[in-house]
């Protein structure tokens, strides 16, 4: 009902405005700035109001049920496209009764641009770069009707490489910076103090990503496979492990910004939690471990195997850039700031730094499993490794059997089949610890194995450990805490919602809102500032987070201040307008992405994603307490 007397007053209003007020209370010059261009350049298009006093015009950056924003539609043009936000000053913010939301205006003179990019493939001539500029003039009282102001701009297309100084794609412009998220970041200082600067940001953040869980799981089944891959001496050790490394660069760097740029700068995320591409490598990576076995030998088809021995090398290049592309999937789950900030940088149009990034970043994080790969095929090539190597394939086999776990969950959370849940995977996990550790005191035989005529101390020492895991997981069963880098691996504990499938609260007397319009609405009833969790269900980083941070006693001190909201970007309902939010409001897709908001929706503080040190997040808590109690953002 509130909502339907809010637009009747407004169309009351506009009608009223209409017949009472002048249509000219604002005057609009829109130009390029410059009339002559080369192919692959880019250019600024800014339209200049000149506004009436006691009238005003809206920012660009409102949201839902509101006023119009203003902004820029351009005409459909094969060889031009817009990229980017708008960029505008800092608008002035006030609460409007009249729309029940906080909105940002403008008054007196104020410019807003735009950019647009030139094809590479443009012809020399002339061409027209046609639109409009869509606006909404109001006083304190009332308003005018949208306009629209036409313009038709000519720009000369000349001969000619594209120029340095107009060519924005192998920078980010201070303004395109400000407007995308950029402005102030490590990635932004990084490209304005050179070429250098930037590689070692971009090598350090990929040595820090390391230390993430989503890489863990990688680690034995990049063994495993590498220990089969030494035993068919199909090709050098050397060459296959720096197969691997390349396979891993180019894969994670072609296919992250191609899916940003045909996607959008959620793409890679999407594809990583798209439940089909789970479902599969799940399912082959339970078809290896029964490799591992010794249930069946993974061969080529025969026909192919009669061709030449060259085949067999064929085969073995397919499975290493196989292993590349699931190292590559695995590791989208947890998209860190670094490479979300590319990303979003690659979908507006900038593709030198965010290739050269993507790169380098690749490569600092290949180069441990180039050496993980070239380790195991030494040792299949030792002389008498059969016995104690195949022990070490069948173990292998076990955790490849649960990692699979993880990527069938992981459909299941999307699917939402409420199958492979919380406590189904916590039991095949404690069952094949289980079993590994039986397998390792003897207890066990598969076909290739020799009895064990007697238990060595090592052998004794890694059972053990096993069988403790198991007993640690089968105590999570009844209730008891799960180690937390275990519960990181593990699908969300879920309930149902009325918002649909959310994470469970462990701090259970807290209620965790999943709609941004409502959570800052209890905010401003409340009087406390939000804290956003942008999180996803396959996010492995996110699931550490929670189970080893947000249950620290001083962090759930703090929580009992906010308001807390949780976004899911990967599944459930509104998923991939989150997705969206996350990019136009904050410039990155990195999960897990935490900040701190005014019950206006204001930023106090960021923490970009995650962190292993608590006093790290407990510091970035109490700045965005600060920054609300300091009142340096008006609460109503």
């Amino acid at each position: 009902m509130a909502l339907v007397k809010t637009a009747v007053a407004v169309v009351l209003a506009c009608s009223f405005a209409q017949a009472q007020f002048p249509a000219d209370v604002v005057s609009i010059t829109i130009e390029a700035d410059r009339d002559t261009a080369r192919p692959g350049e880019a250019l600024t298009i800014t339209a200049t109001s000149s506004i009436d006093a006691g009238w005003h015009i809206y920012s660009s950056d409102i949201k839902g049920l509101g006023p119009m924003p203003s902004h820029f539609e351009f005409v459909d043009n094969a060889g031009i496209r817009a990229v980017g936000p708008i960029m505008e000053p800092e608008p002035e913010r006030i609460w409007d009764e009249g729309f029940e939301m906080e909105v940002g205006w403008h008054s007196g003179k104020v410019s807003l641009s735009r950019q647009v990019l030139l094809s590479d493939g443009l012809s020399p001539g002339t061409t027209e770069i046609t639109g409009v500029f869509v606006y909404m003039a109001c006083t304190d009282a009332m308003c005018l009707p949208p306009a629209e102001e036409k313009f038709a701009l000519p720009i000369r297309i000349e001969e000619g490489e594209a120029r340095p100084a107009y060519t924005f794609t192998g920078t980010v412009p201070p303004a395109m910076a400000a407007a995308s998220g950029l402005e102030g970041t490590e990635l932004q200082e990084a490209i304005q103090e050179g070429f250098w600067a930037f590689i070692m940001l971009a090598v350090g953040m990929g040595f820090l990503a390391l230390l993430t869980p989503c890489v863990f799981p990688m680690i034995p089944i990049t063994v495993s496979f590498f220990l089969k891959q030494g035993e068919d001496n199909s090709m050098p050790p050397l060459k296959s492990a720096g197969l691997y490394a390349v396979g891993i660069i180019v894969i994670y760097s072609a296919l992250g910004l191609l899916l940003a740029l045909t996607l959008g700068a959620a793409g890679a995320n999407r594809m990583a939690a798209d439940p089909w591409i789970n479902l599969i490598l799940g399912a082959l990576f339970i078809y290896f471990a029964l490799s591992l076995f010794g249930m069946y030998e993974i061969q080529l088809p025969s026909a192919l195997r009669q061709f030449s021995a060259s085949q067999e090398t064929r085969g073995g290049l397919l499975g290493i850039f196989f292993m590349a592309f699931t190292f590559t999937i695995t590791s989208f789950t947890c998209t860190v700031q670094f490479v979300g900030l590319l990303l979003v940088a690659a979908s507006q149009g900038h593709y030198l730094w965010p290739f050269i990034g993507m790169v380098t970043y690749a490569a600092t994080f290949a180069l441990p499993f180039f050496l993980l790969a070239l380790f195991p095929q030494k040792l299949a090539q030792l002389p008498k490794s059969g016995s104690w190597l195949n022990s070490v394939k069948v173990v292998m086999g076990f955790l490849e059997f649960a990692a699979a776990f993880k990527f069938i969950s992981n459909s299941d959370l999307v699917w939402s089949w409420g199958i492979f849940d919380h406590q189904v995977v916590l039991a095949a996990w404690t069952i094949i610890l289980l079993l590994t550790g039986l397998y390792l005191l003897g207890k066990l035989q598969l076909p290739h194995d020799s009895p064990v005529e007697r238990t060595s101390v090592p052998r004794l020492l890694l059972s053990g450990s096993f069988l403790i895991l198991a007993l640690l997981l089968g105590a999570g069963l009844t209730g008891q805490k799960v180690p937390g880098l275990i519960e990181a691996y593990l699908p969300p504990r879920l309930s149902g919602d009325d918002a649909g499938v959310v994470l469970e609260n462990r701090l259970e007397e807290y209620h965790w809102f999943t709609d941004y319009e409502a959570a800052l609405a209890e905010a401003r009833m409340v009087n406390r500032p939000v804290f956003l969790d942008v999180t996803g269900y396959t996010c492995t980083n996110c699931r550490w987070m929670e189970a080893n941070i947000f249950t620290i006693s001083e962090v759930e001190d703090r929580f009992e201040q906010f308001v807390l909201l949780r976004l899911y970007t990967d599944a459930g309902d509104n998923y991939r307008e989150n997705q969206a939010f996350a990019v136009e409001r904050f410039g990155t897709v990195a999960l897990p992405f935490y900040t701190v908001l005014a019950p206006d929706g204001e930023e106090l503080a960021r923490l970009p994603q995650m962190t292993r040190d608590m006093q790290k997040f407990i510091s970035f808590l109490d700045e965005g307490l600060d920054g609300y109690h300091k009142g340096i953002f008006n609460a109503p």
